[in-house]
Order: C-alpha cells, then sequence, then structure tokens
C-alpha cells in the first residue's frame, strides 16, 4: 500500500511541472518588458537579436547570438548579465538543467530579474531532489516579493514549496503551502494547474492514511482534467483513480478506470503519431522543394557556364599572355639585379678578404715584435740598464695600443657587418662629445708633444647616433696622431657654409696622401695600403668603419689632404634646428 500510494505523489508532481496558460500570460508580459529595456542598449545588435528570439522562443538562436555579445570585448556589466540570463533560460527550456544552472550562477545578484533567477534555481533543485535547497531559492522570492513588483507565477510558486516539504515529510508546511497554491488557481481559473494540485493535496492526505480526505480531492483533479485538452493529465488522473479504487476493493471501478486511462494512453500514442507523421511529411516535402531547388540551380549554373565559357576562355589566354610577357620582363630584371650583387658581393668578398690577410699579418707582426721586445727586456732587466729598460716598456705599450685599437675596430666592424649594435639617432651637442674623446689621447699627444685645439662652437647640435660618433672620433684622432711628426698639431672645428648641415673638420700637419690614395679612401669597399708608410702599422679598417658608420648616420664623408703638408677628414652631420 505504501508504494502505490509514494507512486501516486511523485506522477502528480511531474504534472505540476507543466506549462500552464497562466505562464504563458506571464512569459509574454516578461518578454515585452525586456524588449522595453534592451532598446537602451541600440549598438549591442547581438544583445538585441537575443532578446527578440527569446520573446520568439526561438532558443538556439537566442544561445547563439548571446554568445556572440559575450564574446565581444568592453561589454557592459548589465548586458553580460542580460547574456546569461538569456542563455541560461534557454537551456532551462532545452532541458539542459546542468547547462542552465550554470548560465544562472554567471548572473550577478544586482541584476533586475535576479529574483526569476532564484525561482528557476529552485526548479533545477526541485529536479534533482534537492528539497532543501529549493525552499530556500523559493523563500527568499516568497519573504520579498511585498517589497517589489515581481513577475512570475506565484501559485506555481507556493505550489513548488508545498511539493518540496511534501518530500521531506513536513505535512503541516506541506498542506499550508499546497491550499495557499489552490486559492491563487481558483482566482486564475487555470483547470490544469488545479487539477495537479488537487492530486498532489490528496496524494499528501494518502501517504498519511487519511483516505476520507483524500479521495475527494483525487476526484476533483479527475472531474478537472476532464476540461482539459491535455491526454497526458487525463490518463495520470484516471490511473490515479484506478489505483484508489483498487485499495478500497472495488474492482469494477478500479477496472473501468485503469481501461480508460489506457485508452487515454492510446490517444496520446495516436496524437504523437500524427504529430511525428506531420513532421515527417513536412520534412518530406521540405526536402522536396529543396531538391527541385536544386534542381534548378544546377541548371541555371549549366547555362550560366555555357553562356561565358567563351568569354571566361578569351579573358584566360589574354591573362595567360600578359602573364608571360610580364615574368619575362621581370626574369630579365631579376637577371639584372642578380648580376649587380654578384659584382656587389664579389668586391665586398674581395675586400674581406684582403682586411683578414691585412689584419692576420699586421697582428702577427705586432705579437712577433712584442716578443722581441720582451726577449730584449727580459737581457735588459738582467743588466738593470734602466734607461734602455724604460724605452722598451714605451715601444710595448706602443704595439699593445696599436694592437688594441686594431683590434677593437675589428671587433666594431664585425658588429656593424652584422647588425647587433644598438643605433639610435639623437641630438648631440659637438663640442662636448669632442672634447669627451680627445681626452683619452692627451697622454698620447703629450708624448709627441703635439698641441690639440677644439675650436667647434658649444652652440653646435648634430644628429647622430652617439655611440657611432664617438668611434668615429676615436679613429680620427687616433689618425691624426699616428700619422703626425713630433711637435705637430690637430684641430678640430666646424664650418658654417651650410644652413642644413654641420661640417665637422678633423685637421693634421702630418703627413698628408697622395691624390690616388685620397680618392681610394671615399669608396665606400676601399681599404687603405700601407705601404706608403712602412714605419706605420694600420689596415685601413678603421677608416672603413668610419665611412660605413658615417652612411648608416645619414652624414656624407670626404677628405682633404696633400703630401707633407696634411690631411682634413671632413664629415658633414644633420643638424638639430628644433633644439638649437
Amino acid at each position: 500500500m505504501i508504494k502505490i500510494r509514494l507512486y501516486l505523489g511523485v506522477l502528480l508532481f511531474l504534472i505540476c511541472l507543466s506549462s500552464t496558460a497562466q505562464q504563458k500570460q506571464i512569459d509574454s508580459l516578461l518578454g515585452r518588458e525586456l524588449l522595453q529595456k534592451i532598446k537602451v542598449f541600440k549598438k549591442e545588435t547581438n544583445l538585441s537579436r537575443a532578446a527578440h528570439f527569446f520573446v520568439e522562443k526561438k532558443w538556439d538562436s537566442t544561445l547563439v547570438h548571446a554568445m556572440k555579445q559575450l564574446s565581444m570585448a568592453n561589454n557592459n556589466k548589465l548586458v553580460v548579465d542580460y547574456c546569461h540570463f538569456f542563455r541560461a533560460y534557454s537551456f532551462y527550456q532545452k532541458k539542459l538543467m546542468n547547462a542552465s544552472e550554470k548560465e544562472f550562477s554567471q548572473v550577478s545578484k544586482s541584476f533586475g530579474y535576479y529574483y526569476l533567477v532564484k525561482i528557476y534555481l529552485g526548479n533545477i533543485a526541485l529536479g534533482k531532489e534537492k528539497y532543501k535547497e529549493a525552499i530556500s531559492y523559493y523563500q527568499n522570492i516568497e519573504n520579498t516579493e511585498k517589497e517589489k513588483n515581481y513577475i512570475y507565477n506565484k501559485s506555481g510558486l507556493k505550489h513548488n514549496i508545498g511539493i518540496s516539504y511534501l518530500h521531506l515529510e513536513k505535512f503541516d508546511d506541506a498542506e499550508k503551502y499546497l491550499l495557499q497554491s489552490i486559492d491563487l488557481q481558483k482566482l486564475n481559473s487555470d483547470p490544469m494547474m488545479l487539477s495537479g494540485s488537487y492530486g498532489d493535496l490528496g496524494t499528501l492526505y494518502y501517504v498519511q492514511f487519511k483516505d476520507a480526505m483524500a479521495i475527494p480531492y483525487f476526484v476533483k483533479a479527475y472531474e478537472l482534467s476532464k476540461k482539459t485538452s491535455d491526454f497526458d493529465l487525463k490518463r495520470k488522473t484516471a490511473l490515479n483513480m484506478a489505483v484508489v479504487e483498487k485499495n478500497r476493493n472495488k474492482f469494477d471501478k478500479a477496472l473501468a478506470y485503469r481501461e480508460e486511462s489506457d485508452r487515454w494512453k492510446d490517444s496520446l500514442n495516436d496524437q504523437n503519431k500524427i504529430w511525428e507523421v506531420a513532421k515527417l511529411e513536412k520534412q518530406f516535402a521540405v526536402k522536396q522543394k529543396q531538391k527541385e531547388v536544386r534542381v534548378l540551380q544546377a541548371e541555371n549554373k549549366i547555362k550560366v557556364a555555357e553562356r561565358n565559357g567563351f568569354l571566361y576562355s578569351a579573358l584566360f589566354l589574354l591573362l595567360l599572355l600578359g602573364a608571360g610577357i610580364y615574368l619575362y620582363r621581370e626574369k630579365i630584371k631579376t637577371n639584372k639585379i642578380i648580376l649587380a650583387q654578384k659584382e656587389n658581393l664579389d668586391e665586398l668578398n674581395a675586400t674581406k678578404d684582403k682586411l683578414f690577410s691585412v689584419v692576420s699579418h699586421d697582428l702577427r707582426s705586432s705579437v712577433n715584435a712584442m716578443k722581441r721586445s720582451n726577449a730584449k727586456l727580459i737581457k735588459k732587466v738582467a743588466t738593470k740598464d734602466l734607461e734602455e729598460i724604460d724605452q722598451l716598456l714605451h715601444q710595448n705599450s706602443g704595439i699593445a695600443n696599436s694592437t688594441y685599437n686594431l683590434l677593437d675596430n675589428l671587433l666594431n666592424w664585425a658588429i656593424l657587418q652584422t647588425g647587433q649594435s644598438f643605433f639610435e639617432i639623437t641630438s648631440l651637442r659637438l663640442f662636448f662629445m669632442v672634447e669627451q674623446v680627445a681626452y683619452n689621447y692627451i697622454p698620447l699627444m703629450e708624448e709627441k708633444n703635439m698641441l690639440f685645439e677644439n675650436n667647434i662652437a658649444k652652440k653646435d647640435l648634430v644628429l647622430f647616433d652617439q655611440e657611432s660618433l664617438k668611434l668615429i672620433l676615436r679613429n680620427l684622432l687616433d689618425n691624426a696622431i699616428k700619422f703626425s711628426n713630433d711637435s705637430g698639431t690637430i684641430k678640430v672645428y666646424t664650418r658654417t657654409d651650410d644652413s642644413d648641415f654641420c661640417t665637422l673638420v678633423v685637421e693634421d700637419n702630418g703627413l698628408g696622401m697622395t691624390a690616388e690614395t685620397r680618392s681610394n679612401l671615399v669608396k665606400s669597399s676601399s681599404l687603405l695600403s700601407k705601404k706608403e708608410n712602412e714605419n706605420i702599422i694600420g689596415t685601413g679598417l678603421g677608416m672603413q668603419l668610419c665611412k660605413s658608420l658615417v652612411a648608416k648616420n645619414n652624414a656624407i664623408f670626404d677628405v682633404e689632404s696633400e703630401i707633407g703638408i696634411g690631411t682634413k677628414i671632413i664629415i658633414k652631420i644633420a643638424r638639430d634646428k628644433e633644439n638649437v
């Protein structure tokens, strides 16, 4: 007997989850209100579309457009809440309760329709048989509904609270809420929901063995079901009556109710079959129309292809001819470029081969000279010839400095060739740059008793990379000292013959050079020959490095020189006019 009574309760509980006319009216009112509030987000087209599909109950389209809106950057918090609400409600209608619960949980508590979120979370909890959790959600709404104008099915809320208490076997609380639900349903004249509520109230009394109170409600549920068009409701109420009569040992009535339940079941099956057949016929008709459309489209494509075939063929031949001519010209042009690049590469490779040969020879000469000088130094130390030791030490120092400068230039040249150096053209005050570099060469100039003059105006500003300028000045001063006689003079000054450029001149009154040497020096890939003066170590790498850095800084390199008179290295650098 107990098992049969519990079966009745579960059976009628499912009836109460069905949608009703009252719920449809509430959904319609909610939809209109939502569309009105969404109007403030005119620019959010995906949100607007999601809202319209939501009202039209097109759940898949609602899900798609709400997700598109969520994927956009810089969404308003309220827009995000609407999107999660639409998606959660759509999943709920599609019976995907886990997905619905996840989306509802992402709606913020400040959302204007958060009370609906609580109701649907309560429904989901009820479906998962988490009755205490469901009651917590429902009663939260019940306690605050007087404060605000909520749009929801109040009778359905009280009914679900009563059902939850019924499953928890808190019968007094269940009776209170089910009776309140019935009172509200009577006002709304909803026979379908009222029939289900009568059945649930009957179940409440029936499981407590209060048959006298339960049976009238089962009868009311049965009678009201006749006024509805829901075959499933008719079947279930008749089946309940069959169980009740059987428990009362009225087997004739029980059999009659059972036969009626089976008839409604057959009618429901027939109705489902009719709907299924209608659905299949509709799908078949759609497929037939689609097939006809595809056939027509194929025929049209064939006609278009035939009509335009000759035109496309002619255009293809013209394009083929044009492409052939273009490719032929490009091939000739490319061959010329490759030939020029090859010649330039051969020249650069020859220069590099010469450079490595000269550098290797000079390094070997420097190291060999150092070895011989050190051997002499060891002998002189043994004899304590201080004057000779001093001379040899100065000689070693000169060899070490020359070798260091050679290696430094080689390293900087390699860095420049591989593009690894940091490079930034900035505004520089030329006078102080010269002073800074020249300071390191004062000992060398004093050793040769030379005079140095920095006649650059302190106001001269130029645009140049700082490290590049330092490296250039070091090489130019080193060369000027190296190729000058004792008691010579080195002057650094600027010319003011151009308003766009500052012309820097490093002048010495040293050995000078021939016209041929001067011409070769100006060439971008040329190395100076050291054969003109056998007593001076040098590969020309420093000057080659200077020329490369000058070109990289958009400056101009030039040389003025005469044998026995001296040399002027000239660099035209862009002025910084903005900061003058």
